[in-house]
């Protein structure tokens, strides 16, 4: 069974017994003492009564027997820095008992008691401050008022919870120095609740920004067991959580644990994998936690510390500077009460009858002993009139003054409220109101007040641990952190070089896995923390720009990831242009071409009169010619850079130019059919197809031509279009098409035409003449047709701007097919047998030949 009573369950206790009280008050007017009365250590008269409480012992021994009530608590291990505490309590006493300005003609007392670290027993010392306890006499009634008007103390979070919840119902405020648990801050749990020292709340946000600037994103922490290292721990790991920092484990320890659950501890150090430990400890723990990991030579960690131990000299220069040479971390600002050292050196005052502890504190801090009937060891016998010149200890070190300084500012607060009270300059009559709104400058200038939570306005001094000449750890101011400032600057660093864990000069590293460099993104890895992580090549047309980028950002369609995929670099631009080889040569054919279809013109009106001009048409002929012409210069329009007018341009007028073309030769087909059906006998067929009728028929076909661009340019025509698609790494300037209908009608209308001028060319291939010109019309309608149905394929899986090179390939192939078929064997007969350039050779019967 656990007899061990928590102070949630004493408070619940507490009221119980007050609710009895409250019952029993209205049958006995008068109080019956309950349990062993407590006395304090320190005790002073006075007309109004200030308490204290404070660990004089740092641990506690208890005895069970289950078969009798427990005794009180064995208090071991004495503290002699909380007589530091209460020395500056009973200095700032005596000041302002002195004082003509301040409580004039008002003195004040104290009673100051041990708690011995335990929390049942600081409830326990709080109730005796309240109750009056020790003074109760027969006669004592219940009306009394408390016999303090306000407690200094305690140094730790947790006692001054149960302290606090235990007498917040008496509206007597409680003044602490050094507890700082961000819980504390809540007033509708604790409401006669104050502080001097900052909350845990900022401290713990200072920390972690701390760690995030140094770059450490893989910690290990261990915190105190109690109030003030769990709390502290949470909004340190909440506030981490936010800035990315993964906390690999957090352990609480605690001076008391057993064997077994630190052995566990120190094991999950040795474990780990981070370099950086983040100790949000007491100063009685960590010197606790330093000797066993000397026991366990856990060396080469760099600590984080919170105020708690940071700043005691005795945990740097005795116990930890083997191990925590480097340590950096947040300290109470730094300050000074004048006349306090030389008051605190001063301790024959202590030794009097009226101080119970004196004896112990006495032998501990002049290492001797009173004699006494019952000890007869062999030591130096304490005389009471030491002196403390030469001594050097725990009381003799004056490094913690700024926490000595809380407590002057405590007392000061209590006694401002009071003055405020006794010179009647409010309506409220009720103590803590006053306090709460006391703003006062102590003797240094420095101002006191309390926030609406009671805490005051949250400073710190930025610590490091650094090693001397002289062996000795140093403890140097190297920045600050302000609370009141905006964000991004309440960390400030001073111009002071930095030491680290062993005495390094670099910033130590402590990451799971490093940083991804830029042009990569990181990948968690599975089932671990995300601080755990791979980084993965950005995929191609992404980039990242940045450390430790968590995506991959997509470049613009025009641009494209660099090599390294750090930045995106804008696209090559690409078509075929005038400049380059390929659109040179296109340009060359195609006005070789020109200049042939010219030449043959000329030839031909030259020789306009002779029988084979005559005889094949010459007005088709000189018409097909100018058609000839323009489809090899279309061609040109294919070529260089598009643009909303080139576009148009080229497609319609490549389109419409063939339909002439095309039709011209059907027209002339078709006049070669019928003129053979004009020789027979009884035939009056040429009357039907005349020259007024063919000039008809090329202009019906064009225009259907025309119709069909004229409905694509006005529906959905052709525009200039950047294609990012085909190609990753360039960008292609062509013309789309825009309606896929309107250009494949086109294409299909000059096949359709080229198909029927194919036919009956084919038809009348073996009609009786010299020269029929129905075979070379099918030749050339062969080649035509061959041509752009190799177009088709060709055209659609060909990229960039292959694709127009291949559109202008097959139109000059086409183009040329037509010409050489038709207009070159007549061109040969004009100029190279002008005997075979006569009516009687054309009008002649010739054997004929098969194809």
């Amino acid at each position: 069974m656990d007899c061990t009573l928590t102070w949630k369950g004493l408070a619940v206790l507490i009221t119980v017994l007050l609710a009895h009280g409250l019952r029993t008050r209205a049958d006995n007017p008068l109080c019956q003492q309950w349990g062993r009365p407590e006395s304090p250590q320190l005790l002073k008269d006075g007309d109004i009564m200030l308490g204290g409480i404070f660990s004089f012992h740092n641990n506690w021994e208890k005895e069970l027997s289950y078969a009798h009530p427990p005794p009180p608590l064995k208090c071991t291990n004495l503290n002699l820095r909380s007589f530091h505490y209460a020395q500056t309590m009973i200095f700032a006493v005596e000041e302002i008992n002195n004082s003509t300005t301040l409580l004039p003609n008002i003195t004040l007392g104290y009673k100051v008691y041990d708690s011995c670290g335990s929390v049942s027993m600081a409830v326990k010392a709080a109730l005796a401050l309240a109750n009056q306890q020790h003074d109760l006499t027969a006669n004592a009634t219940c009306t009394k008022p408390a016999m303090v008007q306000a407690i200094i103390g305690e140094t730790s979070s947790s006692p001054c919870i149960a302290i606090s919840s235990s007498i917040g119902p008496f509206y007597i405020p409680v003044v602490s120095h050094f507890a700082t648990c961000a819980c504390l801050s809540d007033k509708s749990k604790y409401p006669s609740f104050l502080r001097t020292i900052p909350s845990d709340y900022y401290q713990s946000r200072a920390l972690a920004q701390l760690v995030k600037h140094f770059g450490w994103t893989w910690v290990g922490a261990i915190r105190t067991d109690d109030d003030y290292g769990n709390n502290g721990m949470a909004t340190f790991s909440e506030i981490a959580q936010k800035l990315g920092i993964c906390i690999e484990y957090s352990v609480p320890f605690f001076r008391t644990y057993p064997g077994e659950d630190i052995l566990r501890i120190m094991e999950t150090i040795k474990r780990s994998s981070s370099r950086v430990i983040v100790g949000f400890l007491s100063y009685m723990d960590m010197d606790v936690l330093l000797q066993e990991l000397l026991k366990h030579n856990l060396t080469g960690y760099q600590w984080i510390g919170s105020e708690s131990w940071i700043s005691d000299t005795y945990t740097a220069t005795v116990r930890g500077h083997h191990l925590l040479n480097g340590a950096i971390g947040f300290s109470i600002a730094k300050a000074e009460v004048g006349g306090l050292q030389k008051f605190m050196l001063d301790v024959l005052p202590l030794n009097s009858s009226g101080n119970t502890i004196f004896k112990e504190f006495w032998e501990a801090l002049f290492e001797c002993k009173f004699q006494s009937q019952e000890d007869a060891v062999n030591r130096r016998v304490c005389t009471g009139q030491e002196n403390l010149s030469g001594v050097e200890n725990t009381y003799t070190d004056m490094s913690q003054m700024q926490s000595l300084n809380n407590v002057y500012k405590g007392v000061y607060a209590v006694a401002h409220a009071l003055h405020e009270i006794f010179t009647c300059r409010h309506g409220n009559n009720e103590f803590l109101q006053y306090l709460k709104k006391v703003r006062f400058k102590t003797k240094e200038g420095e101002e006191v007040y309390f926030d609406e939570k009671g805490d005051p306005m949250a400073k710190y001094d930025l610590v490091n641990w650094q090693q001397q000449d002289d062996g000795q750890i140093h403890i140097i101011t190297v920045g600050r952190y302000d609370a009141s400032f905006p964000t991004e600057k309440q960390l400030i660093l001073n111009n002071v070089s930095l030491v680290w864990a062993q005495n390094a000069k670099q910033v130590p590293k402590s990451v799971c896995s490093e940083s991804c460099p830029p042009g990569t993104r990181k990948a968690v890895q599975k089932g671990k923390p995300v601080c755990c992580y791979d980084c993965v090549p950005c995929a191609e047309g992404e980039i990242s720009n940045a450390t430790d980028s968590i995506t991959c950002t997509q470049c613009h369609p025009e641009y494209w990831s660099s090599q390294n995929k750090d930045k995106c670099i804008l696209k090559k631009t690409e078509y075929l242009s005038y400049a380059e080889i390929m659109g040179i040569l296109l340009i060359a054919v195609s006005l070789i071409g020109t200049g042939i279809t010219s030449g043959v013109a000329i030839i031909f009106f030259r020789y306009k009169n002779t029988p084979i001009v005559r005889a094949n048409n010459s007005e088709l002929s000189f018409l097909l010619l100018f058609s000839l012409t323009l489809c090899f210069l279309c061609s040109l329009t294919f070529i260089g850079q598009p643009s909303q007018w080139s576009c148009m341009l080229r497609h319609t007028a490549f389109g419409v130019t063939f339909v002439l073309c095309i039709s011209c030769v059907l027209g002339k087909t078709i006049v070669v059919l019928m003129a053979f059906r004009a020789t027979l006998p009884g035939s009056n067929v040429m009357k039907w197809f005349g020259p007024p009728q063919q000039r008809l028929s090329v202009l019906a076909f064009t225009l259907i031509q025309v119709l069909i661009c004229v409905l694509w340019l006005t529906l959905s025509p052709p525009f200039p279009n950047k294609n990012t698609k085909n190609y990753k790494d360039k960008v292609i300037l062509e013309c789309d098409v825009g309606s896929a209908m309107g250009f494949w009608t086109v294409l299909g209308y000059i096949g359709l035409l080229s198909l029927m001028c194919f036919v009956l060319a084919f038809l009348a291939r073996k009609l009786p003449d010299n020269f029929n010109e129905a075979k070379f019309i099918t030749f050339s309608m062969l080649i035509f047709c061959a041509v752009w149905i190799t177009f088709i394929p060709a055209y659609v899986s060909s990229p960039g701007k292959f694709t127009v090179a291949v559109e202008i390939f097959a139109i000059l192939a086409s183009s040329f097919g037509l010409l050489f078929c038709i207009f070159i064997p007549k061109c040969y007969i004009i100029l190279f047998k002008p005997e075979k350039n006569t009516k009687k050779f054309l009008m002649g019967k010739m054997p004929t030949k098969s194809m």
